[in-house]
């Protein structure tokens, strides 16, 4: 059996996988990787190397800094500062979007989403707003938000690792052009039309989280966990300009927390998502081996051959959204992005042309997981407390998809050129 064919076959597997969910993500994806190299596809080095990936150590990073900031309960403050200045519930609907939008372009968009849920359940309780009004809001603007940075969500970092490897430029608000218009016009349609289409549950449904009290943590502790995080941003932001690495910028945060006694050890060690460094890990010697073995540009060749003699790259970008639109509102949208990036970059280089627009466009459409409540991690978070059905998911996600698809088609080209 060919190296090719075997790559093919584990890439089935994946995503079969996936999909049934009958399997962890990073258990899937170390399967995958231990497989190829006893199979000889890749070596036990190169396997390897790919869960020490740069990427990956920034997302651990990460994961510590975004941590202490929920641990401290300063979270907690600048989500409710925010909305407790809402007095209808169309301005409320507009301050939840525009503060988990903007921190889950900062931290991690599932954990701000998790830490803000019974916020809002507390708030929509207390003043008499159906929770279902306020919630389906909430996690679409925390995927919506999740497009801001590359650290907004796991996904993100497997579209900045493809194109660091292809030696193309990267920074840390790559995804923000984008991103940006993204979160606005669904700030917008959520005000403007999409509240119309939220379901409106009369009776209390499920039980609240219960929310953490955070008055007996020291005030430097929030102050010091806020000032860490904006200084690694920033030192992030003017990577090039201080000359140190964004992986190094978060690691040297996460210790400054940890030796500050900001936040414990065993809390930091904890607070590391060990199915996301696998499935990371695991994508990536999929995605290595799909390169290696030219399994990645015979699909690509396949999709090609399928549109035609020379298709237009806009096309390309075309199918490529609406193919990982598809597969993410049904099979979880991180799996999806680490399976989807590979065959877009091999798309992109069989035409010729720059990679980076349909790369970008891959990871955001890996995000737009808004039609079904199994997408994210998220949606599913709210489905009880809600009251919603899966109907509900589709009558509110998928006009917002529609507008996703117009923002990223419009802007793409524009941005990044596929003939520079």
């Amino acid at each position: 059996m060919s190296q090719t064919t075997i790559a093919l076959l584990f890439l089935a597997f994946a995503i079969v996988s996936f999909i049934l969910e009958k399997i962890p993500l990073g258990l899937t994806a170390t399967i995958c990787a231990l497989g190829l190299t006893l199979t000889g596809v890749l070596d036990a080095s190169t396997t390897f190397a790919q869960y020490v990936n740069s990427n990956v150590i920034l997302c651990v990073g990460m994961f510590v800094v975004g941590q202490a900031l929920f641990e401290t309960g300063m979270a907690n403050k600048i989500g409710g500062i925010v909305t407790k200045f809402a007095k209808t519930e169309k301005t409320l609907i507009i301050a939840i979007m525009v503060i988990v939008g903007v921190m889950s372009g900062l931290l991690s968009n599932t954990g701000t989403a998790a830490v803000l849920i019974p916020v809002v359940c507390g708030i929509a309780d207390e003043s008499g707003y159906s929770r279902s009004r306020l919630l389906m809001p909430l996690v679409f603007a925390a995927a919506l938000g999740g497009n801001l940075s590359i650290i907004g969500a796991p996904g993100n970092l497997m579209g900045v690792n493809a194109l660091q490897e292809m030696g193309l430029p990267t920074s840390f608000f790559m995804y923000a052009p984008v991103g940006v218009p993204m979160l606005i016009l669904g700030i917008i349609y959520f005000a403007c039309l999409g509240y119309r289409f939220l379901p409106k549950k009369t009776e209390t449904v499920g039980a609240v989280q219960t929310q953490t009290d955070f008055s007996n943590v020291p005030k430097w502790k929030q102050t010091v966990s806020l000032a860490v995080l904006v200084a690694v941003i920033i030192a992030m932001i003017f990577e090039d300009e201080i000359g140190v690495s964004i992986q190094l910028s978060s690691c040297i945060g996460a210790v400054i927390l940890v030796v500050t006694k900001v936040i414990d050890e065993k809390t930091a060690l904890k607070s590391i998502d060990l199915e996301v460094v696998l499935l990371f890990g695991g994508s990536l010697a999929l995605a290595k081996a799909l390169d290696v073995t030219g399994a990645g540009n015979l699909i690509a060749d396949k999709i090609v051959g399928f549109l035609g003699t020379n298709p237009d790259p806009m096309i390309l970008l075309l199918v490529i959204f609406i193919v990982t639109c598809t597969i993410t509102n049904f099979m979880s949208n991180t799996a999806t992005t680490a399976l989807m990036v590979p065959i877009a970059v091999s798309l992109a280089n069989n035409v010729g042309a720059d990679p980076r627009a349909v790369v970008i466009a891959t990871v955001i459409a890996g995000s737009c997981a808004y039609a079904t409540p199994i997408g994210m991690p998220a949606n599913t978070m709210v489905i009880g407390l809600g009251g919603y059905r899966f109907k509900d998911y589709v009558k509110s996600g998928l006009p917002l998809i529609g507008f996703s698809f117009v923002v990223c088609m419009v802007l793409l080209p524009i941005l990044f050129p596929f003939y520079p």
